[in-house]
């Protein structure tokens, strides 16, 4: 009877071991690019379908061999490319053609409106989704909408800047939990990035301590978390029309 516990604990011991071993040579995380493409090829490769539901972050986790952080930013630059489409509280899921409208025609809205008519557009837009992301936006939306926020103030560049700022604007309308507000706002900002506004010059190589949009972001940032559906859809459409004047000289 002795030998037969003994046995069992060395075979127990050896199953540990294995494990230890297993665990100190698994392969390093993914970096961010690599991330992506790890995602893209998992979709591929289980054959995922348009209105599939993606497994949950903790599995993808353990089977794409990645850290939540890198795993998280894939899953943006996926939804922001048009690949992938989430709902808060029930999950991620694979978007169709459908979903989208035609990148052609996108791009001829882009070739035919006005830098100042694209942001009147997104003035009319943008402030009713302020509007909805403060009657709805969950805590956690809040959350994500303010870091972002700071992202953006502490942009080291304008590149960086910018694409704080990008990132800031998706997470007020997704912080909306409307799908269809969601969908609208991604394909106007599909239509923005398409209209030609590399004419702008900076001065600066990063944005100055007293460049507006800041205190834009703070006011925007808290009439959302005050549940103040007007203030926040006055505060995105004086931001929206302080941008236009600023870049384009009128609104």
């Amino acid at each position: 009877m002795i030998l037969k516990l003994v046995d069992q604990f060395s075979d127990w011991l050896q199953i540990l071991n294995e494990g230890k071993q297993l665990v100190l040579t698994r392969p390093e995380t993914a970096s961010r690019g690599e991330a992506v493409g790890l995602l893209k090829d998992f979709i591929a490769e289980n054959s995922f379908a348009p209105g599939d539901r993606l497994p949950a972050e903790r599995e993808l986790i353990g089977r794409l061999g990645m850290t939540r952080s890198n795993l998280r930013k894939a899953l943006d630059s996926l939804e922001h490319e048009g690949v992938i489409w989430r709902h808060v509280g029930k999950g991620t899921f694979i978007a169709g053609q459908d979903d989208r409208l035609d990148i052609g025609l996108l791009s001829d809205i882009g070739h035919q409106i006005t830098p100042v008519k694209m942001m009147r557009a997104r003035q009319c837009i943008e402030a009713v989704i302020a509007r909805e992301a403060a009657i709805n936006a969950s805590r956690q939306a809040v959350k994500k909408i303010i870091q972002i926020k700071d992202r953006a103030r502490a942009a080291s560049s304008w590149e960086e800047y910018e694409t704080q700022d990008d990132l800031f604007h998706y997470a007020i309308a997704e912080a909306t939990d409307n799908i269809l507000l969601l969908a609208l706002f991604d394909q106007l900002n599909k239509v923005r990035r398409a209209v030609a506004v590399s004419t702008v010059i900076r001065e600066t190589r990063r944005p100055p301590e007293d460049h507006t949009s800041f205190t834009e972001h703070d006011r925007l940032c808290a009439a959302i978390e005050a549940r103040d559906p007007k203030a926040a859809h006055d505060a995105m459409w004086q931001h929206i029309s302080s941008v236009s004047a600023r870049l384009f000289g009128e609104m």
